[in-house]
């Protein structure tokens, strides 16, 4: 029996379906999940750890005795609220931890009512190992070209502007929420998972054109508290760079508007500032407790950039990206929208002229 008439697809099919129903816990589904996936649990998390409990101190009759009725009750939940309007002919695929009983379930009522939905075979682990080969492999297959510049040089600004103009980019910093310094946490957006960075960053790549070339951020290994896997890290450090050289005032005004939610929350720039215990002096902090406290962020931002960030900058670049040497180089006194504006255009008619 083909596996289509079985009700069962493999990973390389996600693209194939109209939807993708994961129905594992939403605390599992937080985790990680199908980028794009909408969470149907069959077992919420209290239902999960209750069936699980039962199995180990009960027995595992008594515990599928109890979860098919709560299975049932939410599945049935989950037609009524989620997918009663959907047609005829709806096609999805839905997965759990191991393509096992939670979906089995959900497919199989799916199927009886006359959708053609499907099973992943493996489930989220089969999944799981897909992203992490795929990772592997990808990344190698592009041509990227790499952002640099000082720390305030508008690098993910000028990403998303050489987007509007058609050009390739992938923004790691988007995908890992975070601003990639110690200062770089969000104040409204948690980090993802790196399951789920991982998961997200392969959806990415998985739309980009590999004739075409891509532009990325220079970045460390690690982007607050995710990490960029070796293959990625390996290809952008192979590729060739061009370098955004913006004026300090420059850089200050910008960074002044970038992050102006620490202009509107003193406090948790404060709580931010000690992070840097251990880099820098208690005297110097101290000193940039006190600009912070006082209000005067123009001091306090430019303090940082020539003491701290600058140096790690200087000690990195060259060491990490070894053609960064000899990157194109262009300067800039303005990193308003109208000058990140101007580099795009440099940029793209440079990248042009050498095609």
């Amino acid at each position: 029996m083909k596996e289509k008439e079985k009700g069962i697809a493999n990973v390389t099919q996600l693209a194939e379906f109209d939807e993708i129903i994961d129905v594992r816990s939403p605390a599992e589904f937080a985790e990680d999940h199908v980028p794009g996936a909408v969470n149907c649990p069959v077992l919420d998390n209290e239902e999960r750890i209750r069936i699980g409990t039962l199995h180990k101190q009960e027995s595992p009759f008594a515990a599928k005795k109890a979860g098919a009725a709560l299975v049932a009750r939410n599945i049935a939940a989950h037609l009524e609220q989620r997918f009663s309007e959907r047609d005829r002919i709806w096609r999805p695929l839905i997965y759990c931890w191991r393509g096992g009983k939670r979906s089995g379930a959900f497919t199989h009522v799916l199927r009886q009512i006359g959708w053609d939905a499907q099973q992943l075979d493996g489930g989220y682990k089969a999944y799981r190992r897909h992203v992490i080969a795929k990772l592997e492999i990808l990344p190698g297959r592009f041509s990227f070209r790499v952002v640099g510049g000082a720390t305030g040089s508008g690098k993910s600004h000028l990403l998303t502007a050489l987007a509007t103009h058609g050009a390739q980019m992938l923004d790691l910093e988007a995908l890992a929420a975070h601003k990639g310094s110690v200062l770089g946490d969000l104040p409204d957006e948690a980090q993802p998972s790196q399951k789920m960075f991982d998961s997200l960053l392969l959806a990415a790549l998985q739309r980009l054109d590999p004739a075409r070339p891509v532009f990325v951020e220079a970045e460390s290994r690690k982007i607050g508290n995710l990490q960029i896997g070796d293959a990625l890290l390996d290809a952008m450090r192979a590729s060739p760079c061009l370098r955004i050289e913006a004026t300090t005032a420059a850089r200050v005004e910008f960074l002044l508007r970038d992050y102006a939610y620490f202009l509107a929350d003193p406090a948790r720039l404060l709580r931010q500032l000690d992070c840097l215990r251990g880099l820098q002096s208690a005297e110097t902090l101290a000193r940039w407790r006190e600009l912070a406290e006082r209000g005067e962020w123009p001091a306090l931002v430019g303090e940082l950039l020539e003491q701290h960030y600058d140096v790690l900058y200087q000690r990195s670049q060259g060491g990490n990206y070894p053609q960064f040497a000899q990157a194109p180089r262009y300067a800039t006194d303005d990193l308003s929208p109208a000058g990140l504006e101007r580099l795009t255009k440099a940029i793209l008619a440079t990248e042009l002229a050498n095609k």
